[in-house]
């Protein structure tokens, strides 16, 4: 049997079962996976695991079921149920991109990858996933599972990302016509539950016989170029504490990072560039009490912000006071900052 017989035989059986996704026996039905649910789900997956994106995607469902519902939505209220998931540009571009399918194409998403790629937030791989999974589009889909299961099929000694121009040399003649979409969720599933980034499952890999790197330390494969350090920046954040118990928050500048989320003032700290971390940088002249320091880590630096806390019912710029956290867009370091500054509130941690 050929490899992708083999895989697919496997996938039939072994499939994960997923929210967004039309089980392999269904399909072979008949079965249509929704176009919506498949480009949702790929938005959120983009840089982040299937077991932290399952609560949002049935949360987004609940709230949006549809893109033109999604489309009409309040931009706040969608980034507020983002808030958490990290990576904020995605969200916005989700929004933006909602809106051009429901006003540009009846609410009918393009109907192949090269449509796809016209909308924002949409690059080659998830154009290319929702093409083969919700259309049965012939194209090759690339992401990280299925890179590491090739480049271990292959043995491939080249390191990535040089080494995606073999891999789809190699997958574009093996792809069934007939079941793009599954063969992608088979890679897919094979690289998440047993060909996995460290201790492969190899003794019950369906596709044992076709690696050349079996038996030869897989784990070894994808090569990988040598990680550059990630900078460490710092900088301050100022938590306002009113007699009603809200905490005062604004709105982020609409570009940079975080932008358009809801957060405590901070310093002007950036990937480039430390902010001030003393409390003279603070938005007001006021009682502020140390809390300490928290960290964060963001794809392309680190970052640890000093906390201070003022009980005070003055306002300042532009914001609002706030009762109800959870219903806010905020992203996870703001909550870091918020938590420790509330915490043992009459204690300093200078």
């Amino acid at each position: 049997m050929t490899f992708s017989d083999d895989l697919l035989n496997w996938y039939d059986k072994n499939a994960r079962v997923l929210p967004w996704r039309v089980p392999p026996a269904a399909r072979l039905s008949g079965s249509t996976p929704n176009p919506y649910r498949i480009w949702l789900s790929e938005v959120m997956l983009q840089q982040t695991v299937v077991k932290a994106v399952v609560p949002y995607f049935s949360k987004f469902l609940t709230l949006w079921p549809s893109v033109d519902l999604l489309a009409k939505a309040e931009s706040n209220d969608v980034m507020a149920a983002w808030a958490g998931l990290g990576y904020y540009s995605r969200a916005r571009n989700l929004k933006r991109c909602a809106e051009i399918v429901y006003r540009d194409f009846n609410g009918q998403f393009p109907l192949n990858r090269a449509g796809l790629l016209n909308l924002p937030g949409v690059g080659d791989y998830t154009a290319s996933a929702i093409a083969a999974i919700a259309y049965n589009e012939n194209v090759v889909v690339m992401d990280g599972n299925v890179e590491r299961v090739s480049a271990r099929l292959l043995a491939l000694n080249v390191p990535l990302p040089a080494a995606k121009i073999e891999i789809r040399q190699f997958l574009e003649p093996i792809v069934p016509s007939n079941r793009p979409g599954d063969f992608a969720q088979a890679m897919m599933d094979l690289g998440a539950t047993i060909c996995t980034p460290r201790s492969p499952l190899c003794v019950i890999c369906p596709i044992a016989a076709h690696c050349k790197s079996f038996g030869n330390d897989p784990a070894r494969f994808p090569v990988k170029p040598a990680k550059k350090a990630k900078p460490s920046r710092k900088g301050a954040a100022f938590v306002v504490l009113n007699e009603f118990g809200e905490i005062w928050l604004q709105r982020r500048a609409e570009r940079g990072l975080l932008a358009g989320m809801a957060g405590v003032p901070t310093t002007d700290w950036s990937v480039k560039h430390d902010g001030e971390t003393g409390a003279n940088a603070a938005p007001f002249a006021g009682n502020w009490v140390h809390k300490g320091s928290i960290t964060h880590v963001f794809t392309h630096f680190n970052l640890e912000l000093h906390v201070y806390l003022s009980r005070n019912s003055k306002t300042f710029g532009h914001g609002w006071w706030a009762n109800d956290l959870a219903k806010e867009a905020l992203p996870t370091v703001m909550n870091k900052v918020i938590q420790r500054a509330i915490s043992n509130e009459d204690q300093s941690n200078d």
